[in-house]
């Protein structure tokens, strides 16, 4: 039996994406094959992050008990972890209840699409500006589904130039939905909406982290 790293465990509201602003069981697992330069979960990654080992039927009954249908599976990143897709899958035998798993798009992903319709993904698409654009995985994009949906993190108007370009390259507003967020200190929330105003890139979402907004930025378990 897999026996699970899992750094905390917490009910919240999302705070990203096409589920934001809904309750979720929120399961976050240590460690991470990245290290992004804006990283806000550093602490997550590394290995002297505490953790309680739980088995996959474990979090299925702590989610069961929570009378949520809802749960996010993120990091670090999740699918660094070995047998995810046993835990994605054990996961999915939830009735009535949709399973995001926030990656960060240096894994393949063609192992975990087809474990349920109702598993989907939130993938990173990693700007320059984050120090680790050479670790995505340009396949995962063929393999994304509607429910699905593409982050990129933005540090300046060079990252913007570069999202629009890959938004083009893969028609990716055609494939998943596409949310742009902003890196804090970076480049600000209105200067996201001027560029996507300026190339009438009404198909794509600009995104705030809620949950920094709702509470202290630096606040864990939320």
């Amino acid at each position: 039996m897999s026996l699970y790293p899992v750094a905390e465990r917490f009910i919240s509201v999302n705070g990203e994406g096409r589920k934001a602003g809904l309750l979720a069981c929120f399961i976050r697992l240590r460690g991470c094959n990245l290290c992004c330069n804006y990283c806000d979960t550093r602490w997550a990654c590394e290995e002297a992050c505490p953790v309680e080992y739980q088995s996959a039927e474990e979090l299925v009954s702590w989610v069961k008990e929570s009378g949520i249908h809802s749960v996010t599976l993120t990091g670090g990143e999740p699918l660094f972890r070995e047998d995810a897709a046993g835990l994605l899958r054990t996961l999915a035998e939830l009735p009535d209840t949709e399973i995001e798993v926030e990656t960060n798009g240096s894994i393949p992903l063609m192992e975990y699409v087809g474990i349920s319709e109702r598993v989907f993904f939130t993938m990173d698409l990693k700007c320059p500006g984050s120090g680790m654009e050479e670790h995505n995985q340009y396949a995962n994009l063929t393999w994304l589904r509607p429910q699905d949906v593409v982050k990129c993190v933005v540090s300046d108007r060079a990252d913007l130039d570069w999202v629009r370009a890959k938004v083009e390259e893969y028609r990716l507003t055609d494939r998943c939905s596409v949310y742009i967020g902003a890196v804090f200190g970076r480049i600000t929330p209105a200067e996201i909406v001027e560029y996507l105003k300026e190339y009438d890139m009404d198909q794509v979402h600009i995104q705030l982290q809620m949950h920094k907004y709702i509470w202290d930025p630096e606040k864990r378990g939320v």
